[in-house]
């Protein structure tokens, strides 16, 4: 028997859903930019007209004419057929043979970034421009992590070697009389 509490906690984990999602596939769509191939190209434009979606979605509840629901669904779609065409030209072989993949994928967030800031704007909604927000000072932590990765990588390896020291000396001295 669920409390009312539990379901509206459910309602709002429904409602926060699609942008949570939004974060995740930006996330997703950094760490695939590092590999080279026809995914990464597939999952970068298959990415926008979801985001298009969220947006229309969202400010779909913001308005209630009909005009306004038509002037919605144009602008997203104009809007992410734009930020379709800039990530097209990031995939250019010109621009992939002269930008490597740690400033194509920064570059790629910092389009999304503010394409999901505008859009937001666009269809009224503060969540989605949020979501832009969150990106782009997401994007100098990216490129911090991208720069770092040895030392983030001898970090966590020395970690783990104290700390399986630690236990192992713990193990051994609570087995002993």
């Amino acid at each position: 028997m669920s409390t009312a509490g539990e379901g509206a906690s459910r309602h709002w984990l429904v409602r926060e859903l699609p942008y949570v999602a939004m974060l995740a596939l930006a996330v997703g769509g950094i760490i695939l930019t590092g590999f080279r191939g026809p995914t990464t190209y597939a999952y970068w434009m298959v990415l926008a007209p979801i985001y298009g979606l969220a947006c229309v979605m969202s400010g779909w509840r913001e308005v209630d004419k009909t005009a306004d629901h038509l002037r919605l669904i144009v602008t997203q779609a104009l809007h992410w057929l734009a930020f379709l065409a800039a990530m097209w030209l990031m995939f250019l072989p010109e621009v992939r043979g002269v930008v490597n993949d740690n400033a194509t994928s920064l570059a790629l967030l910092i389009l999304l970034a503010l394409g999901t800031f505008v859009a937001g704007v666009h269809a009224r909604v503060w969540r989605i421009c949020l979501v832009g927000l969150f990106l782009a000072v997401s994007v100098p932590a990216v490129a911090w992590i991208q720069d770092s990765a040895m030392l983030l990588l001898v970090g966590t390896l020395m970690v783990v070697a104290v700390g399986g020291a630690f236990w192992w000396l713990w193990r051994r001295e609570t087995r002993t009389p």
